[in-house]
């Protein structure tokens, strides 16, 4: 596994390399007027600077979290457990995470993003089994802030005080999207370097990260400060006015306005066929990426390979499908997104499919295991993008935030319930010497893959007459993000 390892990571790299430039000669420059305005140009350093050192330090914790935990000698089932706090805390936080929004303001979310990142980052030190489930409880905190608080912060300041054009955010998040895939690349590399080359550990990884956490937080508090002079309008300055005056009724016009938010979000759920299907694929297909992300290393790191090449070759998978979904959906192959949803969920209704067999107890054979995993992060490239695109056509902008968090409830809803299973079941490590927990839940998940894939053909179906759901024009990053 470890020459297997470093022989996938050259070859994905390279691919993603060749297709990188297929694509560009392919497809025109996006947004050529964006691109030749020095002020967006700046504002859009200004964002990016802060969002992907956010994107950095969340990365680096990708790899080593399991074997972190098993290095402290916990149970698979503790482990279980752990994961289930920090997808719980999801459930509880995601929805409040437009509140706090609207209660402490953008620019002061981000800050809290940054400190309870930290704080969760500290907490791994630890050997203390309540401090990591703290730890845990704070992570969740975090990944719902960062999904939410960093794109807001974005859109309110370029459309409402720069009043740039809103045709040209979807330029800011495309490149954002590059430079995420070559970050979480790279943060295996970094992580491997520093647990196992350096021999520090798997508890580094999480010390490096908070520096990138505490310069994210420098910018936020210093560099956006600045934008947010600029803002003479409505905004998050009034808000700490109005609390100086009345707190109480800062409070209750930000709770007001979000649960406005979850009711309108609700009505379009259930009053749109189409917003209901989709949120039902990504329920099924994300909830279980849930779980792949919980026994990936269980699976592998038995066999002895570096973890943070194997995690940098997953997400190198995923880099090539994203670059291969811009291909598709180009002007020379003109592929549907629809289409390209159906594809991505056959392929992981395969990839579990394979990993049922790969992982039968006292019979493990981690190559094919480790070739399914690469398939689904393969499907995974091609999936957030078409399902991106679908949702900005079929949501309209002012209720995306509140349709958006109903389709997070079940998501995080149904990979506790995963785990919860598998913490029940399981009797012997991940690589299934002993135990069969790991390939029942694989099972588990190709069944779940499968009811993503009749959604997502019934989707298709509804998007044969549906101009909504289909692209028009040359190119589809514009709609992307």
């Amino acid at each position: 596994m470890l020459l297997t390892s470093y022989i996938a990571f050259i070859f994905l790299l390279a691919l993603c390399v060749c297709l990188e430039f297929t694509s560009r000669r392919l497809t025109p420059p996006q947004s050529p007027v964006a691109a030749a305005n020095p002020a967006f140009r700046r504002f859009q350093t200004v964002f990016l600077r802060a969002y992907l050192l956010a994107l950095w330090a969340d990365w680096l914790q990708g790899p080593y979290l399991y074997k972190l935990y098993r290095h402290y000698s916990f149970l698979e089932s503790q482990i279980a457990i752990l994961y289930v706090c920090g997808l719980a805390s999801c459930v509880l936080f995601a929805p409040f995470s437009g509140w706090l929004l609207q209660a402490f303001g953008r620019r002061r979310t981000c800050l809290l993003f940054c400190l309870s990142y930290s704080i969760c980052c500290f907490t791994k030190l630890s050997t203390d089994y309540f401090v990591l489930i703290v730890g845990r409880v704070l992570g969740g905190l975090s990944t719902s802030l960062l999904t939410t608080t960093f794109e807001a912060w974005y859109v309110h300041h370029h459309v409402n005080v720069h009043d740039f054009p809103k045709e040209w955010i979807p330029s800011t998040f495309s490149k954002a999207a590059v430079w995420n895939h070559g970050l979480a690349v790279g943060a295996g590399l970094v992580a491997n370097m520093l647990a196992e080359w350096l021999h520090l550990g798997p508890v580094a990884p999480f010390v490096f990260a908070v520096p990138s956490l505490v310069c994210c937080g420098w910018i936020v508090l210093t560099v956006w400060s600045k934008e947010e002079s600029k803002e003479g309008t409505e905004s998050e300055k009034q808000m700490p006015l109005l609390g100086t005056t009345n707190g109480g009724l800062t409070r209750l016009t930000a709770r007001s306005r979000f649960l406005r938010s979850c009711n309108d979000g609700l009505r379009c759920l259930m009053s749109d066929r189409r917003v209901f299907i989709l949120g039902a694929v990504q329920a099924l297909f994300e909830s279980v990426l849930y779980i792949f992300v919980f026994l990936w290393t269980p699976v592998l790191d038995p066999h002895g390979p570096p973890l943070g090449i194997v995690f940098s070759c997953l997400m190198a998978a995923s880099m090539a499908g994203s670059i291969l979904y811009r291909l598709g959906t180009s002007a020379r192959y003109r592929l549907q997104p629809g289409h390209v949803l159906c594809l991505a969920v056959l392929m992981a209704f395969f990839s579990f499919f394979m990993l049922t067999f790969s992982t039968t107890p006292g019979h493990p054979r981690p190559h094919e295991s480790f070739l399914a995993f690469l398939l689904l992060e393969l499907a995974c490239g091609l999936y957030f993008p078409a399902v991106s695109f679908l949702q900005g056509r079929v949501i309209p902008d002012e209720k995306r935030a509140g349709v958006l968090t109903w389709f997070r409830l079940p998501l995080h809803l149904l990979a506790c319930l995963g785990l919860l299973a598998l913490h029940g079941e399981v009797s012997g490590t991940g690589g299934g010497e002993s135990g069969s927990g790991t390939r029942h839940m694989f099972g588990g998940c190709a069944i779940m893959m499968l009811a993503a894939l009749m959604a997502a053909v019934s989707l298709f179906t509804l998007g044969r007459n549906d101009s909504d759901l289909r692209m028009e024009g040359t190119r589809a990053e514009g709609e992307m993000f």
